[in-house]
């Protein structure tokens, strides 16, 4: 789709990371403008969109909790900032693999941590240290961070499918496989309607069978 629109695509390693660090040294090499993906207050602003657009569609006071899936935290940064500021009492749960937990990893510890590696099944979220500002505004607006496992977001991937006929990315799926873990873990619980994030279709066919087995 980049080079569709004229742009030059560089694809560098084999995670976000790998990526990140190539670019940095790009923009240092071509004197080029780096804009950053997640750790900008613009960039988190225009995701903060899709809260406005929830809110538009549902009266926020209807709305128990939204599951946001974590990479570098951009996202959640964003809806969590919109959301909480509307309606205070909207539980915002974010949801990561268990092998890439960089969020609940920086809560833990107070701070944003680097993570020795990170699993890459979901590698749209496999991001090993999350941003300064989405940090920052996470620990004031994010309720809590639910992790899920392979087998739970391949689930999800199904779960997905089966409802919508929309074919998600690992990561895209892991809000759904973030609310039946929550639920599980607080039968009852919902205090209204749940909101589920599907971010990214970036699959790979090939990795569909491996979804199914694992489904």
């Amino acid at each position: 789709a980049v080079r569709g629109f004229g742009g030059e695509v560089v694809l560098h390693g084999d995670s976000y990371s790998d990526a990140h660090a190539h670019a940095l040294q790009l923009q240092k090499k071509q004197g080029l403008t780096f804009v950053h993906p997640f750790d900008d207050p613009d960039v988190i602003a225009g995701q903060g969109t899709i809260a406005m657009e929830i809110l538009r569609q549902r009266r926020g006071d209807g709305i128990g909790a939204i599951f946001v899936p974590i990479g570098g935290g951009g996202l959640i940064a964003g809806i969590a900032a919109y959301a909480t500021a509307l309606f205070p009492a909207i539980r915002i749960v974010g949801v990561e693999p268990v092998d890439a937990a960089s969020k609940q990893a920086a809560l833990a510890a107070g701070r944003p941590v680097r993570l020795e590696r990170v699993g890459l099944f979901a590698d749209g979220v496999a991001v090993r240290q999350v941003g300064e500002h989405t940090f920052r505004i996470a620990r004031e607006c994010v309720d809590e961070i639910v992790t899920v496992d392979t087998d739970e977001t391949c689930a999800a991937i199904q779960d997905i499918f089966e409802d919508t006929r929309t074919v998600v990315e690992p990561a895209g799926a892991l809000a759904v496989a973030g609310i039946k873990r929550w639920l599980a873990a607080n039968p009852g619980a919902a205090p209204g309607a749940l909101v589920a994030i599907f971010c990214g279709a970036n699959m790979i066919f090939d990795r569909l069978r491996h979804v199914a087995e694992r489904a």
